[in-house]
C-alpha cells in the first residue's frame, strides 16, 4: 500500500461545498485556458478533452470534478483505483452516468490509468478502467491482451513514448515506437487508441514542443499506415498543468491535469 494511503481516506464521498466550488473554479480556469490554447492554434472548439488526474484526490473530490462537467478520470496508481472504483461506480450512478467507456457517449465518464502498471497488477485494474496510458512493451501488453480476452474484454491502450529520452522517464524510444505501435495494434484482446507522452523537464519552449510535435508525427504514420488495427489510433495524451498550452498548439487530443484543478498536492 501507497504510504499516504495510510492517511487518507481515498473512499470518502463527503467533502465540503467550498471544496467542491474550489475545484469548480479549477476546473472552470483549465477549461478557459483550453479553448483559448485551441483558438490561438486555429484548431476546433472542443477538439481537446480535459482528463482530470486524480492520484491522492478522494471518491468526493473527484465527483465534485465530475458534477463539473469532467467526463475523462485517470488514476496514477492501480491501488487507488481499487479503492475508489465501488464509490466512484455508485456515485456515477446515482447521477445517471456510466463509469468507463468513451466519454464522447452521452452519459458516460471514462475511466483511464496514466500511471506505470506491473504485470500482477492487471486484474486489479481490468474490471474498472476502460484505458491504460502506459503501455512501453510488448511483455505488458501481452499480459494485458491475453488477460483482457480471458474477460471478454477489448481493453483500449495508449503507446507510452520518452521523447524527452530522460531516463527518469518510463515510455519506449521513439526509435522502437512505429514497429512496436504496429504489433500492439495487431493484438486481440487489446486497441490502440493512441500514443501518450510526458514533456521533456525543461524550460525551452522548442524542445517541449519539438518532442510534442515528434508524436503527433508518429500518431499520423501510424494512422495512415493501412496496417492490421491501426485505424483506432487517432488520441494523443499530451501535455499536463505546466505545458498544456503547447500540447495543444502541437495536436494534443488529452491534456492531464491535476494541479490547476484540485491544487498542490498533499502527498506525493
Amino acid at each position: 500500500m501507497v504510504a499516504y494511503m495510510d492517511h487518507k481516506d481515498l473512499a470518502n464521498q463527503s467533502i465540503s461545498q467550498e471544496r467542491a466550488v474550489q475545484i469548480q473554479d479549477g476546473i472552470n480556469r483549465v477549461m478557459e485556458r483550453i479553448a483559448r490554447s485551441e483558438q490561438r492554434s486555429g484548431r476546433q472548439e472542443g477538439s481537446v478533452t480535459l482528463l482530470a488526474a486524480t492520484k491522492t484526490r478522494d471518491v468526493g473530490e473527484i465527483m465534485a470534478a465530475i458534477d463539473a462537467g469532467v467526463r475523462l478520470i485517470g488514476e496514477n496508481r492501480p491501488q487507488e483505483v481499487t479503492a475508489k472504483a465501488d464509490g466512484l461506480i455508485e456515485a456515477c450512478r446515482e447521477r445517471g452516468l456510466r463509469l468507463g467507456g468513451d466519454p464522447a457517449e452521452s452519459r458516460v465518464a471514462g475511466f483511464h490509468l496514466i500511471g506505470q502498471l506491473q504485470s500482477n497488477k492487471i486484474n486489479k485494474v481490468l474490471p474498472y478502467v476502460d484505458t491504460v496510458e502506459s503501455v512501453d512493451g510488448l511483455d505488458l501488453a501481452r499480459k494485458l491482451a491475453s488477460r483482457a480476452l480471458a474477460r471478454g474484454l477489448v481493453e483500449g491502450i495508449l503507446l507510452e513514448v520518452n521523447e524527452s529520452g530522460e531516463e527518469a522517464k518510463s515510455g519506449c524510444g521513439p526509435d522502437r515506437a512505429l514497429d512496436l505501435a504496429y504489433e500492439l495494434a495487431d493484438m486481440e484482446g487489446i486497441r490502440l487508441d493512441g500514443l501518450m507522452t510526458i514533456g521533456a523537464h525543461v524550460d525551452d519552449e522548442t524542445v517541449i514542443r519539438r518532442g510534442f510535435s515528434h508524436l503527433r508525427g508518429l500518431r499520423d504514420t501510424i494512422r495512415s499506415s493501412g496496417e492490421s488495427g491501426t485505424g483506432s489510433c487517432t488520441q494523443l495524451s499530451m501535455g499536463m498543468t505546466g505545458d498544456m498550452d503547447y500540447a495543444v498548439a502541437e495536436g494534443s487530443t488529452i491534456v492531464r491535469v491535476g494541479t490547476a484543478i484540485f491544487g498542490p498536492r498533499a502527498f506525493i
